[in-house]
């Protein structure tokens, strides 16, 4: 147990008026085993004051321990036993151990890297030029803003990350493992909300990938409903990225004629951007946990979940989103 000076001063005190360990421990001043420790070191050193413990000599000088950082932070994929062999270059020799001590002093610790879509520098100037045109918009600006976006779903729980707790030897065990089959089946559905809640979701057939004869289906008969719904006759916004169904002239000119006005143009990979993205995952978590063995079920699941995410979900994100893009110069943001 660690004691403070002031009293360790009162249990020598104590002992020097003739008080023995006992009787010291009596008046519960200090644990009996530490009272009689600390009059020991005083009967040999003759001092209160607790030496250091003389510990193992570190290996390495603050220089080297900067080396260290600067040869991890070059290439953060760099594992701890290639940079021991490279800092052994360097004339110190320790193990893989030591090496992730000494980086963890300094706040850098082994961690998954995060996936984020590729951006080019005509990605970071649109992404840029977008969230300057709306920085100033307010959380009940956006809320006039119908969001949209389409999201694949894959059986056998392929859709998103999954943890579970293990001990060691139960990497195998049928409980921990997400089976998986050589061509997942994919099913692609299209959905929108708003900050007043979650829109519809549209199932698109087997086998059948987004084209602009399909959206143009999707929009009449799923956003003009929800645009009715949520708004009325009040004046609102609809989002869609840049994908090319989304671009045709068919489908701007459809648009133009319903007078949806467009929020954008959108950057091209941006979900970080779109909220929606959260409404994805919060979805797909919520299916994998039921474990669908088959598309039908599948499909049904994805309707039932979707149907049951709270209104409360629709967060007010975007002003957050906005301005985190510009802090980092169109890079990718935490969201």
């Amino acid at each position: 147990m660690v004691t403070c000076k002031e009293t360790r001063a009162v249990i020598i005190a104590l002992h020097k008026k003739g008080f023995t360990g006992k009787d010291i421990a009596a008046s519960k001043i200090a644990p009996k085993s530490t009272i009689y420790q600390i009059i020991k070191n005083f009967k040999e050193s003759g001092s209160i004051v607790v030496k250091n413990a003389s510990g193992c000599p570190r290996k390495s000088s603050k220089r080297q321990d900067c080396l260290l950082k600067l040869i991890q932070l070059r290439d953060r994929g760099t594992t701890s036993t290639e940079l021991a062999q490279e800092w052994q270059q360097a004339g110190v020799s320790a193990s893989a151990c030591t090496v992730r001590q000494r980086l963890l002093e300094d706040g850098l610790v082994s961690r998954r890297t995060a996936k984020k879509p590729l951006l080019s520098r005509k990605n970071i100037r649109d992404r840029l030029i977008f969230c300057k045109s709306y920085r100033d918009w307010t959380a009940e600006d956006w809320g006039k803003v119908i969001l949209s976006d389409e999201s694949p779903f894959r059986l056998f729980g392929a859709s998103g990350k999954k943890l579970v707790q293990r001990r060691q030897g139960e990497r195998y065990h049928q409980s921990c493992i997400m089976p998986t089959v050589k061509h997942p089946e994919t099913i692609h559905v299209w959905g929108c909300f708003s900050a007043k809640g979650v829109g519809s979701l549209t199932i698109l057939p087997k086998n059948t990938a987004m084209n602009k004869e399909w959206y143009q289906h999707i929009l009449r008969e799923q956003l003009l409903p929800i645009i009715q719904e949520q708004f009325g006759d009040e004046q609102c916004l609809f989002q869609h990225d840049g994908a090319p169904c989304h671009k045709a002239k068919v489908i701007t000119k459809w648009l133009g004629e319903q007078n949806i006005d467009i929020l954008g143009p959108w950057p091209g990979n941006s979900p970080d951007l779109n909220p929606i993205e959260n409404l994805w995952s919060i979805l797909k978590r919520r299916v994998d946990k039921q474990k669908p063995t088959n598309s039908e079920k599948l499909q049904e699941l994805i309707m039932q979940e979707w149907s049951a995410i709270s209104q409360d979900v629709a967060d007010g994100s975007m002003p957050g989103r906005i301005a985190e893009v510009l802090k980092k110069m169109g890079q990718h943001c935490k969201y």
